[in-house]
């Protein structure tokens, strides 16, 4: 048995907040570089470029990557055999949060009442999802997500029937809607199977995997690799000023689900798909 005062995770997740909304992920960074030389339009070219320039600012004077810092998605795994100790758990989350967008000025975007609209003024609560895995470490990645392109996002109920090719249908109309609203180009999670809710969970959790990591299955593998062709295929390109870099990645989790149903759900992220892990 291990013991881990909460206020360990506190202090990470407070430097996480920082680290994700400066600094992309060397996976989304290498992509965007990649497409500024491959993209065929010269606006779309543009867009790359400073979408590039952007990024280097953003790391050097240490200032968020963008104005949407986001909302703080926690996925937090805890060792079975992890014994944590001080404030409870989801209270030092939210206090690592609070601590990270308040101290580095960062947006504070939640409303605490999703009708009444009155902001928290301190970016939580956040979405925590909580799992318990074997040993005696904790693994915490944090996602802030921001909703321009969060609202473009889609959940579909195929029946098994519609198979594959009602998969790839799913998730080109929810890229086809999303169009420039998503400030392409984008990342796409995809989550298959479950439930309504397991899929999108998903779907989420897909937006945190490496870009340069395609699925260990080899027939979703495939299936990423020509959804993330076909989308790049519609012209909506950066900015969705025209182009063939519409998105960067595609990633696909799937999950076991009923013999009635084919849950589908499409996360669509921007460009700035923020992700950072560490280990406890």
């Amino acid at each position: 048995m291990r013991d881990i005062d909460t206020s360990v995770i506190t202090e990470t997740i407070k430097d996480m907040c920082l680290k994700a909304n400066i600094e992309l992920a060397d996976d989304v960074s290498s992509k965007i570089i990649c497409a500024k030389t491959q993209e065929t339009t010269e606006l779309g070219k543009l867009v790359l470029s400073q979408l590039t320039e952007n990024m280097e600012i953003a790391k050097k004077e240490l200032i968020p990557i963008c104005q949407d810092t986001g909302m703080a998605v926690i996925f937090i795994e805890v060792g079975q055999d992890v014994h944590l100790t001080g404030a409870p758990l989801e209270d030092a989350i939210n206090e690592g949060v609070r601590r990270g967008y308040t101290e580095g000025f960062l947006r504070k975007s939640v409303v605490g009442d999703p009708l009444l609209r009155v902001n928290t003024g301190d970016n939580t609560p956040a979405v925590i999802h909580t799992r318990i895995v074997p040993g005696e470490n904790v693994s915490i990645t944090l996602a802030p997500k921001g909703f321009g392109s969060e609202n473009m996002s889609r959940v579909y109920m195929l029946k098994p029937a519609e198979g594959i090719e009602g998969v790839k249908a799913a998730v080109l109309d929810a890229v086809k809607l999303a169009g420039p609203n998503a400030c392409p180009p984008m990342v796409i999670g995809v989550g298959i199977g479950g439930t309504f809710e397991k899929c999108a969970l998903l779907a989420k959790k897909a937006l945190t995997r490496n870009l340069d990591e395609p699925s260990p299955l080899p027939h979703i593998a495939a299936l990423e690799k020509e959804l993330l062709e076909k989308i790049n295929e519609m012209d909506i390109g950066p900015g969705g000023l025209g182009g063939k870099t519409t998105a960067l990645g595609v990633n696909i989790e799937t999950f076991p689900t009923h013999i009635a149903g084919l849950p589908v759900a499409v996360n669509i992220c921007c460009h700035v798909n923020r992700h950072v892990t560490r280990m406890i």
